[in-house]
């Protein structure tokens, strides 16, 4: 099994996600520049990672949507493969839309970073299928345009939310919402499932920490194993 991670200017966490794809998943991993036009179709993963792409400027992620790798993400999308969107990766995949909805400015105003609390929403995907339903994770954030935003389509964004903002109970309260949330969203999947935006970094609890980034990297190549058997 092979990941690709995609590169863009101002990606900063591409390492990051490098080292918890070879050495927490052990996958055999290929970093693509976002202006090279490469067949991604050899890939079963492929991860847009966090950042400040084109330095966040206009909006974040608006730039990098037009990047010519995007074209390839979308058809690889198409194709059912599995794309991974951390932070401004998430951001990317919005304005790219292949995922409903947009980043925009924390409620605050200000950028936050810390370890937040997580609750599970949905397990049966290919991104939280190592943990239950109703579990609560911890893992951090770092993000000064984390607030979910959401217009027409709030329905929609409510049944493909797996994973929100929550107290340490679980609990989907004032207060737990770092960044003014619509609905507590912390993480989301296009209607098919294969597309997963999340705002925290799990790649950054993958080896240290919480050790939850390393669950949700367990649950992706759970997947991978049981589609290859199929």
């Amino acid at each position: 099994m092979k990941a690709a991670v995609i590169t863009f200017p101002g990606s900063n966490c591409d390492d990051d996600c490098v080292y918890a794809l070879e050495e927490v998943c052990e996958l055999s991993v290929d970093r693509i520049w976002h202006k090279h036009e490469v067949d991604l179709s050899p890939y079963s993963l492929i991860v847009l990672p966090g950042g400040f792409s084109y330095g966040d400027y206009l909006r974040c992620g608006s730039l990098a949507a037009f990047s010519p790798i995007m074209n390839l993400v979308r058809a690889a999308s198409d194709r059912g493969q599995l794309i991974l969107g951390i932070c401004n990766g998430f951001q990317i995949l919005c304005e790219a839309n292949l995922l409903p909805g947009a980043l925009v400015p924390n409620s605050s105003l200000r950028f936050i970073c810390k370890d937040v609390t997580l609750k599970v929403e949905n397990n049966l995907n290919p991104w939280l299928n190592a943990f239950k339903v109703g579990d609560v994770l911890t893992l951090p954030i770092a993000h000064g345009d984390g607030r979910y935003v959401i217009g027409d389509q709030a329905q929609a964004a409510k049944a493909q939310k797996i994973l929100s903002y929550c107290d340490a109970k679980g609990a989907l309260v004032d207060g737990a919402n770092p960044n003014g949330s619509f609905d507590f969203v912390a993480g989301m999947v296009n209607e098919k499932g294969n597309v997963f935006g999340l705002m925290p970094h799990p790649e950054r609890a993958a080896d240290l920490r919480s050790l939850h980034g390393r669950k949700l990297f367990e649950s992706i190549i759970n997947h991978l194993r049981e589609k290859a058997s199929a």
